[in-house]
C-alpha cells in the first residue's frame, strides 16, 4: 500500500478521469484511466529493489501526459 501513497497521480490528460496505478503479474507497473482507458507503457522491474522505482516512473509518465489511448476502431 505504501507505493500507492507515495505516487500521486494527476487526472487523465485526455478526459480528466481518475488514474489508477496498477501492478501486472509481479513484473511491471502502469497507470490507467478508469474512465477512458488511456494508459502508460508498462514499466518493467526485475528485482524487489527496483519495484518501487518502476512504480514511480509509471506515475511520472502519467503525470507528464505520456499515455497511449486507443480510439474507436483501432
Amino acid at each position: 500500500m505504501e507505493i500507492y501513497k507515495k505516487n500521486e497521480l494527476q487526472d487523465c490528460p485526455h478526459c480528466g478521469g481518475p488514474g489508477l496505478l496498477e501492478e501486472e503479474g509481479g513484473w511491471c507497473w502502469y497507470v490507467m484511466c478508469t474512465d477512458c482507458g488511456a494508459q502508460t507503457a508498462p514499466i518493467e522491474y526485475k528485482t524487489p529493489e527496483t519495484r518501487e522505482q518502476a512504480a514511480a516512473q509509471a506515475a511520472h509518465l502519467w503525470n507528464i501526459g505520456k499515455v497511449i489511448r486507443q480510439e474507436n476502431g483501432e
